[in-house]
């Protein structure tokens, strides 16, 4: 406790505010019980506070009056200082998100993340690279990015609900943040009645979340997002007409979502559907102002309102690994057709003549008023017309079991007495309309559609009346009498398979070793019907693995792991479970045993394996009856594809779910050939439809559409990035700065830890206050006791045989909760400061090792009324007695060493005069105002400004032309209705007018916010922490022994002199470019470029006088060797004190861990 007389200026004071110690400025008296403070916190900011007597029991003085005693332990100095730096990581290590998580990104995530999205604030973009180039991963970059810069605590992710375990797993299991998916049943076991409220990190399905107007109301009502992803963005559409603009429920939804999160993030491969105006539209949800709705006359073209600033689309065509090589191979596609047996084309007129029939009686239930009960029964045909072109099996049991079902609907109506049952009436009144719809896109998660789709196959019927089911009945017996006889048979379309998978080259390598397959079927009982066959076929049932929406996702896991790592096991047989978030790389073959009426489905089979990793060429072919009518239209649909893909290449199959046959899609299309193809004229149409659609001119329209706007990673950006994360590498603070302080603090703090195997161990006891701390941070799950195995390499996170390990990584609660417990325990360290020897100086000069932080702010506030800080920075710089000043390195302490007490007293005046104790945060902080400050406040403001400027001028471009158009509608309505006229719609002149005044409003209010954006200022840099550096030259000459081999500083600095101009000329002799970058202490003297192989070299030089023994490696030296073993080398330079003996360079092979 403290009492207020006892705060002055320049007194460090806790209680002030929560969890934090700040600097008071001024103080002030209003009588003797009350006292006005003014305080500075950590980051710059100054704010003042009114204090009274009973605020004294939270209040304690950490410091009173100066600080910069020097008096604390150098060990432990240090240890804080690296909690500090580690605790501000992404300061120092410019990839961390890269660096801690279990991914190996590519150019094209790099600069999406890290320059495309991570400089906006706010971020709004729309990210739109191809199908395959891995958005799920540079989104979870970007959220583990800000999470880790403290600007991002709560996230929602809105995703189709087929993708939302993918998503659940990719962030899980990749990048380590724990999102829940919103289910029904979460949202109602609710605690609060807002499910939304009680979590932070939440994926939540898009049609869940669209038809649910309640959610919506507690989305609203939900604490704002730190950012809000949208996923398949490109469903939030709209139809844009002349005169108005349809939304759909998912696009209203879209609104909502774009209004209540701080950071919005869209992705899509298809944001361009050809409509330019629909567009526009799209874009308005980034920016509603730079994109509001161009009035136009009919006919007249959309403008073009330029996007390109605010969203980025590569071509995976385009798409290069770091050595410049194409990331995706070749794919080739390949249409094998097979007749039918003639049991097997009775099999297939006779229901399909059934389903025709069915079909037009379900047409008919529109004509009563039952719309939505003929979609139903509609969708319910078209899966059995699929399942019979599927398999034997599959028909077969789908006609029993819907057999089965009817005739227990009839005998529940008949016990009923019911004159006309509702058949298929109550028990699928909870299909809507909608649900068909996501069934048929694929929207649904595929066990939720399995379930759906049976009940519907099985139960829907067009039947109104007794006599009408039981005739249905009748005629399903009938079928699964024929379908019975069938399936005893080997079908043509398994032996089709059989000598596919026997009789292909493909199919095995050169040593005559099977390779591995993946077989695609929409239906679980072909799946079944495969997996049996196959396993007979190759004589061993093991061999086969299997996916379908049945399995649960552990069950799901094991059977890809299994395909994946185990040789034994050759094919999978899946659905399209496997069909969406599976990676299948390790195959480069696949059949599609039967085919999907969703072309978007064949590009998700075929992108499984042509994936990021793939190596080989992959090819896929398709099973097809060309003599049935759906089959026949496939068939020639494959051909043509075939044929095109040679003449344009892979790009024809990122196109399919483009295409469009006359002003059908391909399910119009094949439900068209069902129900009239046997009519000679309409294959004849339906043929002709196909080849214009798939017409080589059209094609190339497609893919020149899907083209438009991409951007273009070229070799020289390439180039930049790879050397750019090769900097990056050698200073990342993962693995060797983390385990290094990790192994000390938390030893240190009580924690007990051992080593099991080489770079892995067993915690075996977490202390107590490091679990408070966790606990103070977060309100996830606690911290266990104990860890089996803990790792800070991500390679080592699995080892054969032994148990899999924690990666422990800026973000993992372990490492974050040691963190603070240190910061919470020594903090004010930093603010009395210690003394250290520089081992490598053997000069006389003390000097000053600064820590100065600083922080650029625009004139926003935020949530909490404060002034928004929009980029942030910690710098070690040195100061010497004569005000000189240099930049020490990025932890300058790490290469000093504690000085021996029995040393102190020796220092003596030393350690005195005003410019250590009175002046030496004036210096400090006039230092960084002059130089650090006001570089870091230009770049940024470059680089905001640019991009401000950019927007300001196309929202007053937009805005006003819009307010213009208004205007000039509420003069011309006006007159007329001066005139007398009638308006031809409900709009009159007063509506006009409003509408022209509402946009004023909105583009001032716009052009305000953007001006507040613009205003950016520097808050004030703060000393943070301080260190007297004792040069080991001084404390040998005080204790009266010579210095280290001999040499005074000037020597010392020719001989340095010496060896960098020689190291420097034989790097340009071997053909490099080197950089002298000795000056700037990154662990390394030179960088050197090898143009031949595109590669960074990191050089140590090493100047010694001739006939030294030893030579000196720092901390820092050392642990960034061991981050680039394979780039870093050490130049070995013997020279006298005027001139060059010999130059040895070397990489260094004894290191280890540090």
């Amino acid at each position: 406790m403290a009492r207020l007389e006892d705060l002055e200026r320049g007194s460090a004071v806790k209680g002030l505010v929560p969890d934090n110690v700040v600097t008071t400025v001024d103080v002030r008296w209003f009588g003797t019980a009350a006292v006005e403070v003014t305080y500075k916190d950590a980051g710059g900011r100054v704010a003042n506070r009114l204090l009274y007597r009973e605020d004294e029991p939270r209040l304690e003085v950490v410091e009173r009056g100066a600080r910069w005693s020097f008096d604390a332990d150098a060990d432990e100095f240090r240890l804080v200082s690296e909690a500090k730096r580690i605790s501000l990581g992404y300061l120092f290590d410019p990839y961390l998100a890269v660096t801690t998580a279990l991914v190996d990104p590519l150019p094209h995530q790099i600069t999406a993340v890290y320059e495309a999205m991570l400089p906006r604030q706010p971020l709004r973009f729309l990210l739109a690279d191809d199908p395959g180039a891995g958005k799920t991963i540079m989104a979870g970059l970007l959220m583990k990015e800000l999470l880790l810069r403290g600007d991002l605590k709560r996230c929602l992710v809105v995703c189709p609900g087929s993708l939302a375990e993918q998503w659940q797993q990719e962030l899980d299991e990749k990048l380590k943040l724990p999102f829940d998916i919103l289910t029904r049943d979460v949202a109602e076991a609710s605690r609060t009645g807002n499910p939304f409220d009680e979590r932070d990190l939440v994926i939540a399905r898009l049609d869940q979340l669209s038809r649910d107007e309640e959610l919506q109301r507690k989305l609203q009502l939900a604490r704002e997002w730190d950012l809000i992803v949208i996923d398949e963005a490109h469903k939030l559409s709209a139809q844009v007409f002349p005169d108005e603009v349809k939304k759909t429920k998912r696009r209203e939804l879209g609104d909502l979502l774009s209004e209540i999160t701080r950071h919005f993030l869209l992705l899509t491969a298809t944001p361009h559907n050809g409509k330019e105006e629909e567009f526009q539209f799209f874009m308005t949800l980034i920016d509603p102002d730079r994109f509001e709705r161009q009035h136009r006359r009919r006919g007249e073209p959309a403008g073009d309102g330029d996007a390109s600033d605010l969203m980025r689309r590569l071509l995976k065509e385009k798409l290069v690994r770091f050595d410049g090589t194409p990331l995706f191979p070749e794919r080739h596609a390949y249409p094998v057709g097979y007749e039918l047996s003639a049991p097997e084309q009775e099999l297939y007129e006779q229901v399909t003549d059934y389903v025709r029939l069915e079909m037009n009686r379900a047409d008919r239930l529109a004509e009563v008023g039952q719309k939505r009960r003929g979609t139903v029964v509609g969708f319910a045909l078209t899966v059995l017309q699929r399942r019979l072109a599927s398999s034997p099996e599959a028909i077969y049991l789908s006609l029993k079991r819907r057999r089965e079902r009817l005739e227990k609907r009839l005998h529940e109506a008949e016990v009923q007495g019911a004159s006309a049952p509702e058949l298929g009436g109550a028990e699928l009144e909870d299909v809507t309309e909608d649900d068909i719809e996501e069934l048929e896109e694929g929207d649904r998660p595929d066990a939720e559609s399995d379930v759906i789709e049976e009940r519907v196959v099985d139960q829907a019927t067009a039947a109104r009346t007794f006599e009408e089911l039981r005739a249905e009945i009748e005629s399903l017996r009938r079928l699964e009498s024929l379908a019975a006889s069938v399936r005893q048979k080997e079908g043509k379309k398994w032996q089709e398979l059989s000598s596919l998978l026997q009789d292909r080259p493909e199919m095995f390598d050169s040593a005559g070793r099977r390779r591995k397959l993946v077989i695609f079927s929409e239906h679980r009982d072909t799946v079944s019907y495969l997996v049996a066959g196959i396993g007979r076929m190759l004589g061993r049932p093991t061999a086969v693995a299997t996916i379908h929406g049945g399995l649960n996702r552990d069950e799901r896991r094991r059977a890809e792991a299994a395909f994946k790592n185990d040789p034994e096991v050759v094919v999978l047989v899946a659905t399209d479970a496997a069909g969406e978030g599976i990676n299948l790389q390790q195959s480069h073959l696949m059949v599609n045993y039967d085919l999907p009426w969703n072309p978007n489905r064949l590009e998700q089979r075929f992108g499984r394996i042509h994936r990021i990793g793939q190596t080989e060429v992959c090819h896929m072919w398709s099973l097809v009856a060309h003599q049935t009518r759906e089959g026949d239209v496939y068939h020639r649909l494959l051909e043509k594809l075939a044929t095109e893909a040679a003449a344009l290449g892979g790009e024809v199959f990122d196109v399919l779910g483009k295409l469009t046959f006359g002003d059908r899609s391909l399910r119009e299309l094949l439900i068209a050939a069902v129900r009239e193809g046997d009519r000679p004229e309409v294959r004849a149409r339906m043929q002709q439809v196909i080849d214009e659609s798939l017409d080589q001119r059209h094609l190339l329209d497609l893919i020149e559409e899907r083209a438009l706007g991409h951007d273009v990673l070229d070799q020289s950006k390439v180039q930049e990035i790879r050397e750019q994360m090769e900097r990056a590498q050698a200073r990342r603070l993962q693995p060797h700065y983390i385990r290094s302080f990790f192994m000390e603090a938390f030893t240190r703090l009580g924690g007990r830890i051992y080593e099991r195997e080489p770079r892995r161990y067993e915690i075996t006891r977490v202390p107590g206050q490091i679990k408070l701390r966790d606990r103070a941070l977060r309100a996830g799950p606690p911290l266990v006791d104990r860890y089996e195995r803990v790792v800070f390499e991500k390679e080592l996170v699995t080892a054969a045989g032994k148990p899999v390990a924690e990666f422990l990584a800026p973000g993992h609660p372990l490492l974050d909760a040691t963190i603070e417990a240190v910061l919470d325990a020594d903090s004010d360290l930093l603010r009395r400061g210690a003394v250290l020897v520089d081992p490598n100086d053997p000069g006389d000069e003390v000097r000053v090792l600064c820590y100065l932080e600083h922080a650029i702010q625009d004139a926003r506030v935020d949530r909490d009324g404060q002034s928004r800080v929009i980029s942030r920075r910690l710098e070690f710089i040195e100061l010497g007695r004569s005000g000189d000043a240099r930049q020490a390195g990025y932890a300058p302490y790490l290469d000093y060493q504690p000085l021996a007490s029995e040393d102190l007293p020796l220092l003596g005046g030393s350690l005195t005069g005003d410019w250590l104790w009175q002046t030496l945060d004036e210096r400090a902080v006039g230092y960084a105002i002059e130089h650090t400050s006001r570089e870091h406040l230009e770049e940024v403001r470059f680089r905001t400004v640019t991009r401000v400027n950019k927007t300001v001028a196309a929202v007053k471009e937009r805005l006003t032309k819009e307010i213009s158009h208004w205007d000039l509608r509420a003069e011309e309505l006006k007159a007329r209705e001066a005139a007398g006229s009638r308006p031809r719609s409900n709009l009159n002149s007063g509506k006009a007018r409003q509408r022209a005044d509402d946009l004023a409003m909105r583009l001032q209010k716009r052009l305000a916010e953007l001006e507040l954006e613009r205003s950016m200022s520097s808050l004030p840099p703060v000393l943070i922490g301080a260190a007297l550096v004792v040069p080991v030259g001084l404390v040998s000459r005080l204790k009266g022994q010579p210095a280290p081999e001999n040499l005074d500083k000037k020597d010392t600095e020719h001989i340095e002199h010496l060896a960098m101009v020689a190291v420097m000329e034989a790097e340009r002799r071997a053909g490099c470019e080197p950089r002298d970058i000795s000056t700037e202490n990154r662990g390394y003297d030179v960088e050197s470029r090898d143009p031949k192989l595109g590669r960074l070299r990191f050089i140590e030089v090493k100047g010694r006088v001739k006939g030294a023994t030893t030579i000196t490696v720092t901390r820092n030296e050392i642990l960034t060797c061991l981050n680039k073993p394979e780039d870093f080398w050490l130049a070995f330079v013997e020279v006298d004190t005027v001139s060059l003996l010999g130059v040895t360079c070397s990489r260094p092979v004894s290191f280890s861990r540090c």
